[in-house]
């Protein structure tokens, strides 16, 4: 059986709606990074992406298979099993999103300023 995803796995990184550079939408990194040890099912990336409501992480999924980063796969069961994972596009991702997060990091503090005297 997978290891459960923590929810604490964000809790180092800045609000994504602060980054200075975002790919998709504000939750799009978050997602692939949930992705990116293993394929998950809908309920089990609901845990460490518990501030999304189903409706908000469901149309972003859809934008993440749409754009080919993400395969959704239903298997003919009963219960139906539908699991998420990264494409090789998706994986690409992952090294300029840690590049981008340590960069953020980094400049945390002058950001906040500069927005501050906005």
């Amino acid at each position: 059986m997978r290891e459960p995803l923590d929810p604490a796995k964000f809790d180092d990184c800045a609000d994504p709606s602060t980054l200075p550079i975002r790919v998709g939408d504000k939750w799009t990194a978050h997602i692939i990074v949930c992705l990116e040890d293993s394929p998950r099912r809908f309920n089990e990336l609901r845990v460490p992406l518990h501030r999304l409501t189903p409706k908000v992480l469901s149309e972003s999924l859809r934008s993440l298979v749409r754009d080919g980063f993400v395969t959704r796969t239903a298997y003919d069961e009963q219960p139906r099993r539908v699991e998420y994972a990264l494409t090789a596009l998706g994986r690409s991702l992952l090294e300029p999103m840690a590049a981008g997060c340590a960069w953020n990091r980094a400049h945390a503090d002058e950001l906040a300023k500069a927005r501050a005297n906005l």
